[in-house]
């Protein structure tokens, strides 16, 4: 596939899922940008924030097996994963699959399971491959995690795990949208029926794992060169020597955003990165990763700002 191919199946995606989805255009950008860097996307807003619903939308839009969690205080983890049940006709253990055996998994409301069952899905967004009794069991290549939650201080809710925080390649803040957008929502609405589904069911799915798969060996192609190389890594320095933070980003970190800055110079078009690519991932894919000093807590200063203080300090490359 050609990177003019591949810009092309991009636009045609953000045009399907804006169908649907209004006023979110960073957050689409993101979770295509994740579809292609094999990464899986955190989305963290208030009720009402279209989470939900663009999760759903972004596995309308293409043609992969979708699969839902909703994630509950008494959710138990062989409820995710699946549990081998014994067949007395048989004499012999049957694994009955979990939900989380599909290609793009909603997990809805990731944050309010307890930890033991958040957990269970550690593994299998880490090597797309999960253990029952003993077998593995593999994903496939295409597994991708959308999981959506509110805020930690709503009620209900757990924090997640530091671990499973790593494994998310972004998070997204979803905000209420503007007045003009919320009108056009409520126009659009207004003459269609009163049913949820039929908006993400009227999507055409326009990419399937083939070209999915095409896609990213497009993207493996591009090589970042030393300069973009060294800008991302005195970012992600630079949060481990910052006063505001107490525990900076990891070296993993630093991977994952180069791999994300791959598929963004890609999904522009570009078979190279520019430091604005780099500067548009840094807070998504950071901003779950540190946490932040108490000085910096108590000024009720966010993970956001404190990353965008840094970027401003550090001089991109020319």
């Amino acid at each position: 596939m050609t990177l003019d191919e591949l810009f092309a199946h991009a636009e045609a995606l953000r045009a399907e899922i804006g169908k649907v989805v209004h006023g979110q255009e960073e957050a689409i950008n993101l979770l295509l940008t994740a579809l292609f860097a094999r990464g899986h996307v955190l989305l963290e807003g208030p009720p009402g924030t279209a989470k939900t619903l663009m999760a759903r939308s972004f596995a309308g839009a293409l043609n992969l097996d979708f699969g839902r969690i909703q994630f509950t205080p008494d959710l138990m983890p062989g409820d995710v994963l699946g549990t081998s049940i014994y067949n007395f006709q048989t004499s012999q253990f049957v694994l009955t699959k979990g939900p989380v055996f599909s290609q793009i998994l909603l997990a809805d409301e990731i944050n309010r399971a307890p930890p033991k069952t958040q957990a269970a899905l550690l593994q299998a967004m880490n090597e797309r491959t999960v253990t029952i009794d003993g077998a593995d069991h593999s994903l496939g290549s295409e597994f991708l995690v959308v999981a959506t939650q509110n805020p930690i201080e709503q009620q209900g809710t757990y924090p997640l795990p530091e671990a499973q925080l790593d494994r998310f390649l972004f998070k997204v803040n979803l905000t209420f949208p503007p007045q003009e957008v919320e009108l056009a929502v409520l126009r659009q609405h207004a003459g269609e029926p009163l049913d949820f589904l039929s908006a993400t069911s009227a999507l055409t799915p326009l990419l399937d794992a083939t070209t999915i798969s095409a896609a990213r060996q497009a993207i493996d192609d591009i090589v970042l060169d030393d300069d973009i190389l060294a800008y991302i890594l005195r970012v992600v320095r630079a949060t481990r020597e910052s006063s505001d933070i107490a525990f900076g980003a990891s070296t993993r970190a630093a991977d994952a955003i180069a791999g994300a800055t791959r598929a963004t110079a890609a999904l522009n078009g570009r078979d190279f990165a520019i430091p604005d690519d780099v500067k548009q991932l840094i807070v998504p894919a950071l901003q779950h990763r540190i946490f932040l000093s108490p000085s910096a807590e108590i000024e009720r200063r966010s993970p956001a700002q404190v990353l965008e203080n840094i970027l401003n300090q550090i001089e991109a490359p020319r």
